[in-house]
């Protein structure tokens, strides 16, 4: 087993890029803003006309259905999303 240290810059960052390329890939005309707030707790602001005429409920289960990969398991990268912002651009 591969130990991960969440607390490393570089982890951090390799979660950032994982986080903005799944969003995109659901979003693909989404502005991506990522930021790590605390190892495995990150802020997301994502601006899409995806949400156009959505809930912002939806806007933000659309966000969490493309990251999901990211937060299942015991050793998942992202703990907690501890800003989610959506937008209309």
């Amino acid at each position: 087993m591969t130990l991960r240290i969440l607390s490393s810059p570089t982890a951090s960052d390799d979660v950032v890029k994982d986080l903005s390329s799944s969003i995109a890939a659901a979003l693909p005309d989404a502005a991506i803003e990522v930021e790590a707030v605390s190892p495995g707790h990150f802020a997301i602001r994502v601006v899409s006309s995806t949400f156009e005429g959505k809930s912002r409920l939806r806007q933000q289960q659309i966000v969490y259905g493309a990251i999901a990969h990211l937060m299942k398991g015991d050793d998942a990268p992202v703990h907690a999303v501890d800003r989610l912002q959506t937008e209309l651009p």
